[in-house]
């Protein structure tokens, strides 16, 4: 094929495997299935359009395309996501995975009639969920918050568990000496390994790219990318599990409150979903139908055993004492999607020359496909059935769209508030925020709640925040001065009895200063910064001798009575909707204080 044609095909395909998600949405059925059809039917034994059979290269698109997909999962999480339910998390990726793994081998020892070890080689590698498969399963569900959380941070750890399990089997069955212990020790040492490497890349990712100023935003993607890829790789030289690594590094990045965190999370998003489609179509080509019809009934078995009894067990034992009801434990037993992920791993002890691995490879394969098209399609009426949904989106979409947002000059932070941060407890009208930025919304567990400057700022809220591109980095020391201080809070006086009643009014001087950050007014200081203009510069301001002050093309001062007076007035000769909203917030702000 020439260069063109090379390029032709790859768009094509592209576009076939976005034609085929869009036909799973309106089919119900999970589009990783279709993909991988559209893969046998362009294959081999197909069309024959596309000759393939390399499982090297399989396994490297598939390494490649996980890597990917577990960032971008990290990156969407986010470590405030995941931390209220990491213990249950680890739980079901460790124990769960391993357990599922001994539960279905023995049942292909029986089923396949092979030596014990192989049978556990077979277990291993079906034994994990797919994370590609369950984000997509939740990014259309309505499953409780803690539940769809649980199921993603299983998701993200549970691959290198199964992936040390392979590779255990295989030593162990092509290596007379490689005993238990041995086992165990790489085990606990590549999970150690990947999981130092991962948080270590991670804090220093997040540090270079707080004091980087990159000339583009588009070069915040790129620096992402090499910091999934040092993760990876670092890991994997060391002996470690790269897929925790990567995992980590993206957990890391996503936990951070960086400006341009949501272009990375935007940018992730997309190649995740390339990632998934390469990876499916290439898996895809790899299977042959021919090689399927003879072990279609041990495969139906094998997937049977592995959906009604080694995932629900294995959940079951592995949630013990995390708080979930047994009707939550059943929607997580039946959550146990697999997909691409055993079917990578099938090539491993292909490559490692096993002997019988292409029949294994084989039966894997028809367990997956049927996993997926079993579990996906009934996953989500179950949970309503069982009565754990909500109404709210399992895991929600972000609150704007940012490419819209990007187009319109701006960007939207999310600052997630933690309990030693000098931004809990304090109001919001004393978060110190500029006319550039505007907070547009406070997450408070799963509400959503409209800030005003008297809504109180409480540890583990989300702050929402508009920035305009330009302000963008200088807004990153804000975030700096909320999370470590000071935010130098005035306390507004009140007027002493008898206090005169005053009230002028005169066109603001260019020697007044800026309206929008003035620190006094007529020789008297501003005490609070009650209120902040954002269609022009503007402010009202509490001052230190106890009178107020509205600032802008004109300058109003006086007690709250009169000042209210005035902004009555001023709201019944507004022309412009700008002006209509500023006046009702000066008015509701004097009647408050």
């Amino acid at each position: 094929m020439s260069d063109g044609q090379m390029l032709l095909a790859f768009g094509a395909l592209l576009v076939f495997g976005l034609l085929a998600s869009l036909l799973a949405g309106r089919l119900r059925v999970p589009g990783l299935v279709l993909l991988l059809a559209l893969g046998m039917i362009v294959g081999s034994e197909g069309l024959s359009l596309i000759e393939f059979d390399d499982y090297g290269l399989a396994r490297t698109i598939g390494i490649v395309a996980l890597s990917l997909i577990l960032f971008e999962g990290g990156l969407a999480a986010g470590w405030q996501e995941i931390r209220p339910v990491l213990r249950a998390s680890l739980s079901m990726a460790v124990i769960g995975t391993a357990l599922t793994a001994v539960i279905t081998g023995l049942a292909a020892v029986w089923l396949l009639g092979v030596e014990p070890l192989e049978g556990l080689l077979i277990g291993a590698i079906v034994s994990n969920t797919d994370g590609a498969a369950i984000f997509a399963i939740l990014r259309g569900s309505t499953l409780r918050r803690r539940l769809a959380r649980t199921l993603e941070g299983e998701a993200g750890f549970n691959d290198p568990v199964a992936v040390l399990l392979v590779l255990g089997f295989i030593a162990w069955i092509q290596e007379p000496d490689y005993g238990l212990v041995q086992f165990l020790l790489e085990f606990a040492l590549e999970l150690g390994v990947g999981g130092v490497v991962g948080l270590g890349v991670g804090w220093l990712a997040v540090r270079g790219l707080r004091s980087m100023r990159l000339a583009s935003a588009g070069l915040y993607p790129v620096a992402s990318i090499a910091v999934a890829a040092v993760a990876y790789g670092a890991a994997d030289v060391a002996h470690g599990s790269g897929f925790l690594a990567v995992y980590l590094a993206g957990l890391a990045i996503g936990s951070t409150s960086l400006p341009a965190t949501r272009t990375i999370v935007t940018f992730h998003d997309g190649l995740a979903w390339v990632a998934q489609l390469v990876m499916f179509l290439a898996l895809g080509l790899l299977v042959f139908p021919s090689q399927l019809v003879d072990i279609a009934l041990e495969g139906t078995i094998l997937a049977l055993v592995l959906a009604f009894v080694a995932r629900p067990v294995a959940t079951y034992v592995a949630t013990l004492f995390q708080g979930f009801s047994l009707r939550e434990r059943v929607v997580l037993g039946w959550a146990g999607l697999r997909g691409a992920v055993p079917v990578v791993l099938g090539t491993f002890p292909l490559l490692a020359g096993v002997e019988g691995s292409l029949a294994f490879f084989n039966v894997v394969f028809f367990a997956a496909v049927l996993s997926v098209l079993l579990q996906g399609l009934t996953f989500e009426p179950l949970a309503r059935a069982l009565g754990v949904t909500t109404d709210a989106a399992a895991i929600p979409l972000p609150l704007m769209e940012a490419a819209t947002m990007r187009r319109l000059g701006a960007e939207i932070v999310e600052y997630p508030v933690q309990a030693g941060d000098a931004a809990a407890g304090r109001l919001v009208r004393e978060l110190q925020i500029p006319r550039e930025a505007l907070l547009n919304l406070i997450v408070r567990g799963e509400q959503a709640l409209p800030p005003r400057g008297s809504t109180r700022v409480e540890p583990d809220d989300r702050l929402h925040v508009l920035v305009r591109q330009e302000a963008a980095v200088e807004f990153e020391a804000l975030l700096r001065r909320w999370r470590d201080g000071p935010l130098e809070v005035r306390v507004r006086p009140v007027p002493k009895p008898g206090y005169p009643t005053i009230f002028r009014t005169r066109p603001w001087a260019e020697a007044d200063g800026d309206p929008q950050a003035v620190e006094a007014i007529d020789g008297v200081g501003v005490a609070v910064r009650l209120r902040t203009r954002r269609d022009v510069p503007g402010a009202l301001l509490a001052l230190e001798d106890g009178s107020f002050a509205v600032t802008g093309s004109i300058l109003a001062r006086g007690s709250a009575g009169p000042l209210q007076d005035f902004a009555r007035r001023r709201l019944a000769a507004a022309r412009t909707e700008g002006d209509r909203t500023w006046w009702r917030e000066v008015i509701g702000a004097l009647a408050v204080g």
